[in-house]
């Protein structure tokens, strides 16, 4: 008996900040059947804030408070490790996430690793290399190995984690999905009844490795969608099953019945 969905945003509700025709009434429509709704997503080119008036603009109605993101279980991470000074390799949009920490150029106790797009640069790269020889924590707001943009796939954060990971030794603690730990997040956001039935939530995306995999790990219903970075030879090899599939949210109040 499914009581809440959690959507992944780009991929699944919009691509490149475009929603998706029919996504906001499909939205609207679980919610009139009775269904929670909470929206998870590592996304880290902007703050929760933002990413809620973004909606807000699509006629989807998400207080910041029912978005999960990476970058808020990077902080919680970095909160939990007594970290204050961090080197931040996110967009600008997203700092304020971020707020509670001292944001350094020069002897962070941490590196944070998001999606900087088409501005990595060597340099970047390097500057982060040798912060973490000098003793930075790696900590990767996400390990999606690739997002779709209207002209193509793009590579994501998680290649630049895993160059950085083999050239300094250290191992990434990955904050954002797949990790169990954001899934409770992602949950407790729901409330604490989602917690303790996690198969009652199901987690709808695109993604078959982050949104499917890591969401079943930790006990969720999943749906994928063919939207976004889905691809069908993509999936044939993953060896994921998802629990049901379809092609794109708006079929997703009939899917549910």
């Amino acid at each position: 008996m499914i009581k809440a969905v959690l959507f992944d945003l780009d991929g699944t509700v919009y691509e490149d900040g475009v929603v998706f025709p029919g996504a906001a009434d499909a939205i609207a429509s679980l919610r009139r059947g009775g269904l929670e709704v909470g929206f998870v997503t590592n996304t880290t080119s902007r703050s929760r804030r933002l990413l809620s008036e973004r909606l807000h603009a699509m006629a989807i109605e998400a207080p910041p408070a029912r978005i999960a993101t990476a970058l808020l279980a990077g902080a919680a991470h970095l909160a939990a490790l007594g970290v204050r000074r961090v080197a931040p390799l996110v967009p600008e949009a997203a700092l304020e996430d971020l707020a509670e920490f001292d944001l350094v150029r020069e002897r962070p106790q941490a590196v944070v690793v998001g999606d900087l797009d088409d501005r990595w640069t060597f340099d970047i790269l390097n500057t982060a290399f040798r912060q973490l020889m000098d003793g930075a924590e790696l900590v990767a707001l996400s390990a999606d190995r690739y997002w779709q943009k209207p002209d193509g796939l793009v590579l994501d954060c998680g290649p630049f984690v895993k160059a950085l990971e083999y050239a300094s030794g250290k191992t990434a603690a990955v904050c954002g999905k797949p990790a169990a730990e954001f899934y409770r997040t992602a949950l407790a956001s729901l409330g604490t009844w989602a917690l303790e039935r996690p198969g009652d939530v199901l987690m709808v995306g695109d993604d078959i490795w982050g949104d499917i995999q890591g969401a079943q790990r930790a006990g969720l219903e999943t749906c994928l969608v063919k939207t976004g970075k889905f691809r069908d030879d993509v999936f044939t090899r993953s060896g994921v099953a998802p629990d049901r599939v379809i092609a794109s949210i708006v079929d997703l109040p009939d899917a549910l019945g």
